[in-house]
């Protein structure tokens, strides 16, 4: 199927979720449009929030105009994607325009807070799209372990350089430094 089909196929999807309960994401990934639900938590918000509210805070020394967007979807239709990061830097201007998606070669970075409900993998597709789609930098903050990984140097389907970390660390993330301190970790199963 097409771009174009996916896409339509997407936003009907779009259209057919806002009459459901709860919340709701439509993305296009290798095998085709998905409807997701999404399962919010305090955590998880919370991480996103402190990771934006960071890198807005640097972004006007590094790239003016720019912001750290939570929630706009990408796209690239040439790759036949849609994908919906918890976080990207964008410039600010591109959530004025018209549309459904920021283009994804405007992308500077994404950025992924793993959910309590994920698979333990959760980001293998995204992994080799994002460095297809041009974006740099990716980051993916794993609040199950306490983990971070950042990936940099796209190079085709993939990215050449990852860097691990722990929450508690300053992240290096291309020109920015993501203080992890505030991070906190999901409660365990059974814990709570």
């Amino acid at each position: 199927m097409d771009y174009a089909r996916m896409r339509a196929v997407a936003e009907r999807l779009e259209a057919f979720a806002e009459g459901l309960e709860g919340s709701w994401t439509v993305e296009i990934g290798a095998s085709g449009p998905v409807l997701a639900m999404r399962r919010p938590s305090l955590r998880h918000a919370g991480t996103v929030r402190r990771l934006t509210a960071q890198m807005d805070a640097q972004l006007p020394a590094t790239h003016p105009g720019h912001i750290c967007a939570h929630g706009p979807l990408i796209e690239h239709p040439p790759l036949g994607r849609l994908r919906r990061p918890d976080a990207v830097v964008i410039p600010e201007a591109a959530l004025d325009e018209e549309g459904l998606a920021v283009d994804a070669t405007r992308v500077l970075a994404a950025i992924d807070v793993a959910s309590p409900a994920h698979p333990p993998h959760p980001y293998a597709e995204k992994l080799s799209e994002y460095p297809a789609m041009g974006i740099e930098l990716y980051m993916i903050v794993d609040p199950r372990k306490g983990t971070i990984e950042v990936h940099s140097g796209p190079c085709g389907a993939h990215y050449g350089k990852k860097e691990p970390y722990i929450f508690g660390d300053q992240v290096a993330f291309g020109p920015w430094t993501v203080d992890t301190s505030g991070f906190r970790r999901y409660a365990r199963p059974g814990q709570g």
